[in-house]
């Protein structure tokens, strides 16, 4: 019997990929506006604000999404030092973009609340830094829903590591059995879950390819949702399979 649903927080809960796209945008614009063109030698025709993107971006992939140092790197390695001008510009650019476009997908409060109503738990296993998941969370209004967040720093291993999803099992109080893995990251969250025997739901509308994600067919699913709402379905149709011990 279902008693927990565990969810992965970025491209699972909230569109984390499209915010951090429309964010670096918004940093570039800001440096851009703020006269940073003047500084930059760059050949004759090439696009300075897709140069731009291009640079922050590259630095993302070099040293993680989480980097927070993104824009000091990105202006000492193009213009040879950090100025502040351009620095505190790309700052407020990012954070007025991302704030404005950190949202949850569509019907996330509507299953939580849903899920809730029926007695199970709830929890977020994330890779995130703990303060930068608990802001996202908090942006989203879906803090007060989850009765655990383990983070990367509660265990210091990542996905597709056994050790986080053991923790969320063991502060929920339910068994590998009576739990599921909600996620977008077959590498990560299904193989992990998987390993530590728990059953899996691929959240297919929250999936974007690239280089260091498998297909999901390398790291299969119980099941697969294009609406987060599905998840209700899937807990009545199993608990109604597998009677058993009622959620607390």
């Amino acid at each position: 019997m279902i008693r927990a649903v565990i969810f992965d927080l970025d491209n699972t809960l909230t569109d984390f990929m499209r915010v951090k796209d429309l964010s670096i945008e918004a940093a570039a614009d800001a440096m851009l506006d703020a006269g940073l063109d003047a500084r930059l030698a760059l050949p004759p025709g090439e696009d300075v604000r897709e140069t731009v993107i291009r640079r922050i971006r590259e630095i993302y992939e070099r040293e993680g999404i989480e980097y927070q140092k993104v824009f000091n790197a990105f202006l000492s390695e193009t213009l040879g030092e950090v100025d502040y001008k351009f620095l505190a510009a790309a700052i407020v650019g990012y954070r007025r973009a991302r704030d404005s476009a950190l949202l949850p997908y569509p019907h996330v409060h509507l299953t939580l609340h849903t899920l809730l109503r029926m007695g199970l738990k709830l929890a977020v296993v994330t890779d995130a830094p703990r303060e930068s998941a608990w802001l996202r969370l908090v942006y989203l209004n879906l803090h007060h829903l989850f009765d655990e967040v383990v983070t990367f720093e509660d265990t210091g291993v990542r996905k597709p590591g056994r050790a986080p999803f053991e923790e969320v099992l063991k502060r929920l109080d339910v068994d590998r059995g009576e739990a599921l893995m909600v996620g977008d990251w077959p590498d990560r969250d299904m193989a992990g879950a998987h390993a530590s025997g728990i059953r899996t739901v691929f959240a297919h509308y929250g999936f974007s390819w690239s280089a260091d994600k498998s297909p999901i067919e390398q790291h299969p699913a119980d099941h697969r949702i294009h609406d987060i709402m599905d998840l209700v379905r899937i807990v009545k149709e199993r608990n109604a399979a597998e009677p058993g011990r009622r959620p607390s």
